[in-house]
């Protein structure tokens, strides 16, 4: 009996990142993304900018991401879109491209969570021969812009959040704790390339005293910003003259709060597969400290590929090609939520 070949196309406009995958049989054929350069003029993503820049996109990005995969729009076994969470507007452009392009194939529809896609990058194929993937059950250290969580993942569709974030993500954090910096959006990659060269232990900065596994931000942005104007008021160009310093020791502190948590959960469950997913996993410094952690605690450690840590595509084809296999479907009326964690 001939090989079914089931060809998933997965489209993300959760945010400000048009994206279009192509999956055969869980194997990467192309991921093509086009980002948004007007946000950085505002600090930060404004929706109704995001939303338009979507509809320009995203048909565009399709088309490449068909072209680039080889394959006709005819051989598509169905369409994987994100339904949430994210912004509204960005969602529903993504929404609305999935369901015409659905309907017009006459081919199923698949809604995928866009934090379950993030935790599922891991399942990505590179080749039919790749099978480096995190047994279940493992923890995930999810982090990202948005959201900052310890999951325990059982299945492709069983995720048990054990601690989330009560306030601000960690990438938030970044992001504004770079704002005050004056340099610029987004702060990630700035901090993480600045902190290369500092000294992670040349300042401190509040650590906040949350129980169990959840985290919080927001003292430590309010310590980092009461520090920066003490600073600033004995020195005018501290910043300048300090910021290599200055981010790697913030990020030292952030990575802290992360892996301290992490720890716990991967005591108290003896699950020591652990993956990291999310924008902040393209961070050095987080990555450094899972192989840190893996040497010291004998952890089996698992990193996404760069391209794989921001809001991709196929992330989206991942968790669609596991609901294809199981007939997992989608009405037409669907509609999308822009607050949810794990369904």
């Amino acid at each position: 009996m001939e090989k079914e070949y089931i060809y998933i196309l997965g489209i993300e406009s959760s945010c400000d990142d048009t994206s279009a995958a192509v999956l055969k049989n869980h194997v990467i054929l192309s991921n093509v993304t086009a980002s948004q350069d007007v946000h950085k003029a505002y600090g930060g993503v404004v929706p109704e900018l995001a939303s338009r820049a979507h509809q320009q996109n995203v048909v565009p990005v399709v088309d490449q991401a068909l072209k680039r995969a080889g394959i006709t729009k005819e051989q598509l076994s169905a369409v994987a879109f994100t339904r949430g969470p994210g912004l509204m507007g960005s969602l529903l452009v993504g929404v609305n491209f999935a369901k015409g392009f659905a309907r017009s194939l006459n081919i199923p529809m698949i809604e995928v969570n866009h934090l379950q896609g993030h935790v599922m990058a891991h399942f990505i194929k590179e080749n039919e021969e790749d099978n480096h993937m995190p047994p279940f059950p493992f923890i995930c250290l999810l982090v990202s812009g948005g959201n900052s969580q310890i999951v325990k993942v059982n299945a492709y569709n069983d995720m048990e959040v054990l601690g989330q974030t009560i306030d601000d993500a960690a990438g938030e954090a970044i992001d504004k704790c770079s704002k005050v910096m004056g340099l610029g959006y987004p702060g990630g990659p700035v901090i993480d390339r600045l902190a290369r060269q500092g000294n992670p232990l040349a300042y401190q900065f509040a650590e906040p005293n949350v129980g169990g596994f959840d985290y919080s931000f927001s003292g430590l942005k309010t310590s980092f910003l009461y520090s920066m104007r003490k600073w600033i008021q004995e020195d005018p160009d501290f910043i300048e003259h300090h910021k290599e310093n200055i981010a790697a020791s913030l990020e030292h502190a952030i990575v802290d709060i992360l892996m301290k948590k992490l720890r716990l959960a991967v005591r108290q469950t003896g699950i020591r597969q652990v993956a990291v997913a999310g924008g902040v996993s393209a961070n050095n410094g987080l990555r450094n400290a899972f192989h840190d952690h893996a040497e010291r605690y004998g952890w089996t450690i698992y990193i996404p590929k760069f391209s794989y840590t921001t809001d991709n595509a196929a992330m989206i084809a991942s968790v669609g090609t596991f609901k294809y296999e199981d007939r997992d479907f989608t009405r037409m009326d669907i509609p999308v939520f822009s607050k949810v964690t794990f369904e």
